[in-house]
């Protein structure tokens, strides 16, 4: 008999410290075979994320109006979702979405990640480990933006990614809290919006 798990409401997360790149490695096969577990890796420690399903909703709808953003204001994009983000030996991210500019690149030109469970990892130093030029953090209602420069990232109050510095971040934050009762409604009035 086959038994089918239900997807958990709530983030799982699992935590693994003192673990190498080829135990990280081995794990990561592991888990080859199961959609939606979200693998970190940064200074020997190993974070498994299995997203619950508001992180899902929450992370479908931002890439959803990021979406109509792009294609209203014709921005050549490349949605690469939670693809792999690694450089060998330091540093594995799965951000819940990413998107390329312009052309296909190995790293992306923004990551996203919604946050329910915080932990001891330092998120960004591991984005900046890869050198992804922008993060944005959705959590608690609210988006935390991030930018790479010479000394690491630096908040930010607009994107710096070309085309995207016109994005408004309030009505963004409205939407994508209004799609929490109607997606339907979220994106027209995101639509009006820009």
């Amino acid at each position: 008999m086959v038994q089918v798990l239900k997807q958990p409401i709530q983030d799982q997360r699992i935590l693994q410290a003192e673990r190498t790149w080829e135990q990280f490695q081995l794990i990561r096969q592991g888990f080859d075979q199961a959609p939606g577990i979200k693998l970190f890796y940064y200074k020997n420690t190993v974070e498994i994320l299995m997203p619950g399903r508001e992180h899902q909703l929450l992370s479908a709808v931002i890439a959803l109006l990021l979406g109509i953003f792009f294609v209203e204001h014709e921005i050549e994009f490349e949605p690469t979702g939670s693809m792999d983000q690694e450089k060998a030996g330091e540093a594995f991210v799965q951000a819940d979405q990413s998107y390329c500019f312009g052309q296909s690149k190995p790293i992306p030109d923004l990551s996203i990640e919604v946050v329910f469970t915080s932990g001891g990892i330092d998120k960004l130093a591991r984005y900046r480990a890869l050198g992804v030029p922008e993060v944005w953090f959705w959590e608690d209602g609210v988006f935390s933006l991030y930018r790479l420069r010479d000394g690491g990232y630096q908040s930010i109050d607009r994107s710096e990614l070309p085309g995207l510095a016109d994005l408004d971040f309030n009505l963004l934050t409205r939407c994508v809290l209004m799609a929490q009762t109607s997606r339907l409604a979220a994106a027209k009035a995101f639509r009006a919006g820009i």
